[in-house]
């Protein structure tokens, strides 16, 4: 989604915080899949900013961090979710109508350092036509299912279509069910996820549901509708775990109070102890995708920020560890 109103300032204060040293171009895919084209960027080491801004739960730790920094025309902007394919590889969808798949480049400690083969395709309709309106191409949610199936939640039109498996893309997407509410037209699906027995959804209005092949059940109902100053859910994924979910968060408070926080959610929908906040005066953004692994016993945390296709905002990728 776009990011809330009244924001140019509380952007341009971002930007005193982006000062970065360039890690020059992501490296080339050895081969690309038919179907993809690859993209190019420029990427950017990223901090967690002046003292003050990031505030860390004890069993927290930051692990490195990139801008990636792209031309005006690239599809690399306003990327709404990301998944991780447990390969070292990632799958991203923007709210353009966009799949966008890449590598993780990690140093010799594990930590963040960059990212490889950026390629994108064009999601398609279920005609097979490739998605050319923007009110059937808002996807804000990605999930990858058990089976290896990519999910995509659109809002406008709320939906969720089946795209099969990441290798073998379906031109024609299959519709599969999604909960039974009246989202208003630019708060929808935000958050995606696989669940024990299908896929869990959650809308960033509230509300919370489990679906199946057959129906979605309501996990939380909606409560009172929240406001742009209210943490409003932008993502989810699985816990590694199998226990629960991470749901990024995020919030903004005129003139300059713009958060983002990452929490975990249980089965019932409720949300544990914040686990990562960013703030103002470091680094912080439109966050609005998570995705999880185990790593070095420990729980890895991507989440990666939707910059609107705004010269103020940045595209940026930040790693947690969680112990």
């Amino acid at each position: 989604m776009r990011g809330p109103p009244r924001l140019a300032a509380a952007w341009a204060a971002l930007c005193l915080t982006a000062c970065a040293a360039s890690l020059g171009a992501p490296r080339p895919a050895p081969m690309i899949a038919t179907g993809w084209t690859p993209a190019t960027a420029e990427l950017k080491r990223v901090g967690l900013g002046l003292p003050g801004g990031a505030i860390l739960a004890p069993n927290a730790r930051f692990a490195g961090g990139i801008e990636i920094v792209a031309d005006a025309a690239s599809p690399l902007h306003s990327l709404s979710d990301l998944k991780l394919t447990g390969d070292g590889g990632f799958v991203t969808v923007s709210d353009g109508g966009d799949l966008v798949r890449g590598r993780l480049r990690l140093d010799e400690t594990g930590r963040l350092v960059g990212v490889d083969g950026l390629a994108f395709r064009r999601l398609t309709l279920t005609d097979g036509s490739p998605i050319a309106d923007k009110a059937d191409g808002d996807a804000e949610g990605l999930a990858l299912t058990p089976s290896g199936d990519v999910l995509v939640s659109f809002e406008r039109r709320h939906r969720i279509w089946n795209y099969g498996a990441l290798a073998a893309l379906r031109d024609r997407p299959a519709p599969v069910p999604s909960p039974d509410h009246p989202f208003t037209e630019n708060e929808g699906m935000e958050g995606l996820s696989a669940a024990p027995d299908g896929w869990r959804a959650a809308g960033e209005d509230g509300g919370v549901w489990d679906c199946t092949t057959r129906a979605c059940n309501v996990a939380a109902p909606p409560s009172t509708p929240v406001t742009d100053g209210d943490f409003r859910t932008t993502g989810l994924d699985r816990d590694p775990s199998g226990d629960g979910w991470f749901a990024v968060q995020r919030r903004f408070r005129p003139p300059l109070d713009v958060r983002a926080q990452v929490r975990r959610m249980g089965r019932d929908g409720a949300l544990g102890p914040v686990l990562v906040e960013l703030k103002l005066p470091g680094t912080t953004d439109n966050f609005e995708g998570v995705a999880a692994e185990a790593r070095n016993g420990a729980t890895r945390l991507y989440i990666l920020s939707d910059d609107n296709l705004n010269p103020m905002q940045r595209t940026l990728l930040l790693a947690f560890d969680i112990r």
